[in-house]
Parts: structure tokens; sequence; C-alpha cells
């Protein structure tokens, strides 16, 4: 019998478990403005993720979520996801929530390997570099979910890229759901099915949480915020309905629109953020 914990790790012998590997993904989501091709029309929201695409193998050439594995011994998961984003998009300290914890036992043809996912929020107007020439933004062009079928399509300009993933109820209570991939012969790993649940979960957090803040300028119009719940919900709000909701959550500005060629409007922003001005 061992007298102290001290005693019992001296003869410990942590081979007689399996290894396995850890990997923080994120998915990075941004709203930006589409290209106005008549100036004195409103800006147009749209909605975007970060893919980089596979220098080896396995899934050599195939797109995925900016990733990487856990340093062990001196990291934790979040400083792992921090560190990738750093790498990847020469982005800090912007929002990042832990989305879910992907284990299937054969999610990567290597070896046993654990994902951690987390959910970047951005507002990619104020992205001006990404350091690896690989990631590229890809817009999010169709979204919509049929017969428990969600379907996304992306494009970047030149890459075309469909992901179908299944839903399946798994607790009715809780609607809890089970995603399974279809057929997504460019996308690496299981990297569709976390670009899928990611955005169910924005657009679920969007109807009670402040989250879409984390996407939006300091300054914005109501014109601008409300294009941003649209983009996200995938559906047109009532003006009357969208104030309701934001009543509470943004308070006005003395600035106005700017270089705009129609009547400028006022600029809001997030009531509660502190460092706001």
């Amino acid at each position: 019998m061992y007298k102290s914990e001290e005693d019992f790790l001296k003869d410990y012998d942590s081979s007689i478990y399996e290894k396995l590997s850890i990997t923080a993904d994120i998915l990075l989501i941004s709203i930006s403005n589409e290209e106005k091709t008549d100036y004195r029309k409103n800006n147009q929201k749209k909605m975007s993720i970060l893919l980089v695409k596979r220098e080896e193998y396995p899934y050599k050439d195939r797109w995925c979520l900016p990733g990487g594995f856990i340093d062990p011994n001196n990291e934790t998961l979040e400083d792992c996801a921090n560190r990738v984003l750093k790498s990847e998009t020469n982005l800090e300290n912007i929002y990042l929530e832990q989305l879910y914890t992907f284990d299937s036992i054969n999610r990567d043809p290597r070896m046993r390997i654990i994902s951690t996912s987390y959910i970047g929020l951005i507002d990619k107007n104020k992205v001006t570099n990404i350091i690896n020439d690989k990631a590229k933004w890809f817009d999010i062009t169709k979204l919509e979910e049929k017969d428990n079928v969600v379907s996304i399509e992306l494009n970047n300009g030149v890459d075309n890229i469909i992901i179908k993933v299944k839903k399946e109820l798994v607790d009715k209570t809780t609607s809890k759901y089970k995603y399974i991939g279809l057929d997504n012969n460019e996308v690496a790993f299981d990297h569709d099915i976390v670009i899928v649940s990611g955005i169910e979960r924005l657009r679920n957090k969007i109807n009670y949480t402040d989250i879409v803040f984390n996407m939006m300028p300091k300054y914005f119009t109501l014109k601008e915020l409300q294009q941003v719940y649209e983009v996200i919900l995938c559906k047109k709000l009532l003006d009357p309905a969208f104030r309701r909701i934001i009543k509470d959550k943004v308070e006005e500005t003395d600035k106005y629109e700017t270089n705009i060629g129609h009547r400028p409007s006022r600029l809001y922003k997030y009531k509660y953020n502190d460092s706001s001005n």
C-alpha cells in the first residue's frame, strides 16, 4: 500500500493506457458588406467562413477548418485555439466560444484524434491580412434545410463547395440532434459536421443572447444590424418586430453615416460595450 500520493506517482505506469491526440479546430464566421453596383443603395450583408486548403495527406487538397494539435505539456485547449487563430489569420482577441467535442472513432485515418471545436466571430471588414496563403474566405451563398438535411453552398470566387448534413433527432425533450455527413468529398475530416453544427448554434443563440454584436463594427445603423440578423437567420424580419428585439440592446449616438449616396442614417452602438464612446 502507498503511504502518500507522491509514493503512488513514483510507481505509476502511464503506458498501460492507450494514447490519443487532441486538436482545436476553429469555425471562424464573419459578416461583411457585399460590393455595391449602385452607390445610392444601402450595403447588403453576407456571411462567410474561413477554410484552409490542406497541403499534406490525409485529405490532401481538400478544404478544412483552421486547426492544430494541442501541446499537452504547455497548452490548454483555449491556448491552442488562440495560437491556431493567430498563425492562420493574424487575428487576436476575438470572440471564441467552445462548440462541441467531436470524437467519432474513425474521424481521422491517422490515429484516434479528438477535436474540440470553437466558434470565432468577427466583422470581416476589420480583417486586413491573412498570413496563410492557403486560407480563403468562403461566402455562404445558400443555406437551407429540407427533410432534416441541411445544405450549405460555399464559394470563394474560384471554388464552389456544397455541404449536406443529415440531422437525426436523438432526444426530443432537449431537441438534441445527431449530425451525419452526406457525400462531402471536398471537405476534410468531419469538418462538414462542425460547420453545420456551428452555424446552427449561432442561429439559435442570436435569438436569446447578444452574440451578434461580436460581428458588428463599433458604430452601425439599425438597418445594418437588421441585415446581419436576416443573413444569419435566412429570413426577412419586419421592421417593427426587429426594433422590439433590439430596443434594449443598442443606444443611439450623435454620429451619422458618411460618404453615401442617400440621406445619412443615425449610427448606433451596442449598449453594454464599456469600451464604446
